[in-house]
């Protein structure tokens, strides 16, 4: 096999990088290899020959037409549901069976994500209760609400809070535990526009200050360009990797000077075709 190579500039529309089976490189997050998913009674497969990469810190949004598996391929990322038998799936060269420690789940559902008879903060402790003592849980429950701004409602329960809010909530508790890896699946779709916009400004700086690696899932073509240090349009049935670009857009990002811009509107236009076809 040859050597792997770096992912396309937006400027072109290349192939998926080539997989290097003999990597050893640290600064990998997450990588699979050869991963193949069946789901249903007669394991019809929807993912099949998928091989990914993903360095540590980056931001990848995952995007596809609606039923072609992005949901069920975070869930397999993240351990939650099984791989076809000869898929690898690795967490920094950890192999991952069931959930790993490192990586945490961010929902779409942040009203039935966060326990109601508890406050802000001790939502975002819950996490951290089988492993930390009451003070160091409380500071590090803190220091995350800080993170996203919502330290001053620490003992706000979650129906004094916003959606949007909730939603902070959810993510501060993610953020608490440290972990190696973020998959989130569409977690600002239940939100309306203006905070959903306001989140994805948050969500790049938080990324930014956490050092966390993000796997995104969206069928939103805007929020994923907005977002993404790298985005992947899955393609076919069984589905495989269509597009995979870097993106060239600069890293602080505004909804307005941003989206204006000519190199997102090139961007956009690529994958949002990438999307349209990946049915094909």
């Amino acid at each position: 096999m040859t050597a792997a190579r770096p992912v396309a500039k937006a400027e072109t529309e290349s192939p998926p990088p080539a997989f290097d089976a003999a990597s050893t490189r640290t600064d990998l997050a997450f990588r699979c290899r050869g991963l193949a998913i069946d789901v249903g009674v007669e394991s019809r497969r929807i993912v099949a020959g998928l091989d990914l990469e993903v360095p540590r810190r980056q931001f990848l949004c995952i995007l596809g037409e609606s039923g072609v598996g992005k949901t069920t391929l975070l869930r397999v990322f993240g351990g939650l549901a099984p791989a076809a038998p000869g898929s690898t799936l690795e967490l920094k060269g950890r192999p991952i069976v069931g959930p790993p420690d490192g990586a945490v789940f961010v929902f779409q559902n942040y009203a039935a994500s966060l326990l109601p008879w508890r406050s802000a903060r001790r939502n975002v402790e819950l996490g951290l209760e089988a492993s930390l003592a009451g003070p160091e849980r409380k500071a590090r429950a803190m220091a995350a609400l800080e993170l996203v701004k919502l330290a001053d409602r620490a003992d706000d329960y979650p129906w004094q809070l916003s959606g949007g809010m909730q939603q902070r909530v959810q993510l501060a508790r993610a953020l608490a535990v440290k972990p190696e890896l973020l998959l989130m699946d569409e977690p600002f779709g239940a939100l309306d526009a203006m905070t959903r916009e306001i989140l994805q400004v948050e969500l790049r700086r938080i990324q930014r200050e956490s050092g966390a690696t993000i796997i995104f899932i969206t069928h939103d073509v805007d929020e994923a360009v907005f977002l993404a240090d790298r985005l992947v349009v899955l393609k076919g049935k069984p589905a495989s990797i269509g597009l995979d670009l870097l993106s060239d857009l600069p890293v602080g990002r505004d909804q307005v000077r941003t989206k204006e811009s000519p190199e997102y509107l090139k961007l956009r236009h690529l994958v949002y075709d990438a999307v349209r076809r990946s049915g094909d």
